[in-house]
């Protein structure tokens, strides 16, 4: 499927906020009659943008009425919000849809209506991402089969690895969130054709906090193909209680094993406990990998104020929403079952929840590159090879057309037209002494 022309979902949000912004200099203070902002799109629009952009505002107004902890008034625009907005519709719907029900949980909290919240959400959505780390569901697999953002970042950061390695007969791949190791497949392959300098092992380290036996089928499928290309192969799963619990010991790296380090989709889930990365990346340090490849959400879901983290998560959901509508049918179950069970959750959980209960502290690359330094990480520049990877995979999808590739500093970012999806970014470290060790963390 190719890209839809007219406004994109996120030039939706941004019109209705737009006039939104006119329409709000121009009310009473007092003013909550959701009538009033019905008509407030502007001319030129086809009838369904004009729609579209009606019910965005509409959610627009809902958070401000929520911020504002004017609930009357809120609980009107969620009638309208509901009543207009579908989770089977178009993707501006469906973004409404899920943001509206997200503000009424956090109208419902606010006002004592939904007295649950406690850590029961916040435990099942850490499962939630126990279980997107540890394996793919039909419904996440179908998701990265079909969006284009994680093979892109995949092949371009497993071509970085197998260039940091390209002289090293021993290799140590220290896999940070496995899934269904196809990132693996992909980096067997390309060792498996490495005529120049035979491998003499690729060794595989699986950490793994749930689903030892998913994580150990996975293993005994790479084993396969490794056979099938003759490669010489182990595996090794490493299950530890929290990935604060991670040390050294817990990949048995060898003399002349070159290791290095795959981490997707892992480090922002670590942010409510900063002593959880800071512990994971010294221990990484100590073990001095070749390369440490990183693939985060480029978004910045962690600031303090609802206001602010409302409109971040709204342009990156309605970007996501957007991709979504454009490469998976309508009607699929597995995209039902993302939105619903998944994304759901994360929206709910951005919006709704405060303090500890709010798990989902998603930040920008710029942030990390911050945070990295302090522990002594040194950001590398993704090759010319990499880069090419990316554009390529893109160009494998009917929607390419519609993924946005952007360097920014050494690091790329993957988009949806304009709007940044994934970074994915390279790292070595600062060799340490003992006695400069001590003031890294």
């Amino acid at each position: 499927m190719s890209c839809v022309p007219g406004l994109s979902t996120v030039e939706v949000m941004r019109v209705a906020r737009a006039s939104f912004i006119q329409f709000s200099s121009r009310r009473s203070a007092d003013d909550c009659m959701p009538a009033r902002v019905l008509g407030s799109a502007p001319l030129g629009l086809s009838d369904q943008e004009t729609k579209d952009v009606e019910l965005a505002h509409l959610l627009l107004a809902f958070a401000e009425k929520v911020a504002k902890q004017q609930y009357g008034c809120a609980r009107k625009l969620q009638n309208l919000c509901h009543f207009l907005s579908s989770s089977c519709g178009n993707s501006v719907q469906r973004v409404v849809y899920y943001f509206a029900k997200a503000l009424q949980e956090k109208t419902d909290r606010e006002t004592g209506r939904n007295a649950s919240e406690g850590s029961e959400s916040r435990d099942v959505l850490a499962m939630h991402f126990q279980e997107a780390m540890a394996s793919s569901t039909p419904a996440l697999m179908a998701c990265f089969l079909e969006v284009p953002f994680y093979q892109i970042t995949e092949f371009a950061g497993i071509q970085a690895i197998v260039e940091s390695v390209a002289s090293a007969k021993k290799i140590h791949f220290i896999d940070l969130a496995i899934r269904t190791g196809g990132h693996c497949i992909v980096l067997m392959q390309a060792l498996a054709t490495r005529y120049e300098c035979p491998i003499e092992l690729l060794k595989v380290t699986a950490v793994g906090v749930t689903s030892r036996e998913k994580i150990e089928d996975t293993g005994r499928r790479l084993a396969q193909f490794a056979e099938a290309w003759k490669l010489p192969f182990s595996f090794k799963v490493a299950m530890v209680k929290d990935i604060k619990d991670v040390n050294e010991d817990t990949f048995e790296l060898e003399d002349g094993e070159a290791a290095a380090v795959y981490c997707p989709l892992l480090l922002c889930s670590t942010m409510r406990q900063p002593s959880c990365s800071e512990s994971l990346i010294k221990v990484l340090r100590n073990l001095n990998p070749h390369l440490m490849v990183i693939t985060e959400i480029e978004a910045n879901h962690n600031s303090p104020t609802f206001t602010n983290r409302f409109n971040e998560a709204l342009l990156y959901y309605s970007a996501y929403f957007e991709c979504l509508d454009v490469c998976m049918d309508r009607g699929s179950a597995y995209r039902m079952e993302l939105e619903e069970t998944y994304l759901s959750l994360e929206i709910k959980n951005i919006i709704a929840s405060e303090g500890k209960e709010r798990i989902i502290r998603r930040m920008k690359i710029d942030a990390w590159r911050t945070l990295f330094a302090k522990s002594g990480m040194v950001e590398a520049e993704l090759s010319l090879s990499s880069l090419y990877q990316a554009d390529l995979v893109a160009k494998q999808f009917a929607c390419g057309s519609c993924c946005t590739l952007d360097t920014k500093g050494k690091g790329l970012l993957v988009g949806w037209k304009g709007t940044p999806i994934l970074s994915l970014s390279v790292w070595k470290f600062h060799a340490v002494n003992a006695k400069t060790a001590k003031y890294l963390m």
